[in-house]
């Protein structure tokens, strides 16, 4: 009696249902697949563009940039690089990626340009800052005390 029933419904599987859960599935799968190109942790290497690399820092790194970069920092960034630049800030822990410390060696080793593009520019998680710190002076300040942790 128990096979019959699955003889029945089997019988009553038409194409059209099999066209939906076919397609369902494959709709499960894309989502999925989607999904697991945005995992935490996977972090791409930057793409920086050829004219930001050559960018020179036009701000001589003295007390009087550091200190200004400081403040810019407290304000804009501290919040999610933390304090001492570690990349434990408060709000570092509700991002999808792990920030990197400013006092790395890999972090010293980038190009003045390197440093303005991602800092700038931004991606993901990290913002854009164009229209917040507008004067390029404040920029290169900001970078300036980013070196010096």
């Amino acid at each position: 009696m128990l096979f019959e029933n699955y003889i029945i419904k089997f019988k009553s599987f038409d194409m059209k249902n099999l066209k939906s859960v076919l397609f369902s599935t494959s709709a499960v799968l894309i989502i999925g697949l989607a999904l697991l190109a945005f995992t935490p942790g996977t972090q791409k290497p930057w793409e920086v563009p050829a004219k930001y690399k050559s960018m020179k820092n036009t701000v001589k790194s003295d007390a009087t940039s550091i200190n200004t970069g400081k403040m810019l920092y407290t304000k804009h960034c501290k919040s999610c690089h933390g304090a001492t630049g570690k990349g434990d800030g408060p709000k570092a822990a509700t991002l999808d990626t792990k920030i990197r410390s400013f006092a790395s060696a890999d972090f010293k080793k980038q190009t003045p340009g390197d440093i303005y593009y991602k800092s700038f520019v931004g991606r993901g998680d990290m913002p854009n800052f164009e229209q917040k710190v507008t004067d390029e002076k404040d920029r290169w300040s900001i970078i300036n005390y980013l070196l010096s942790l």
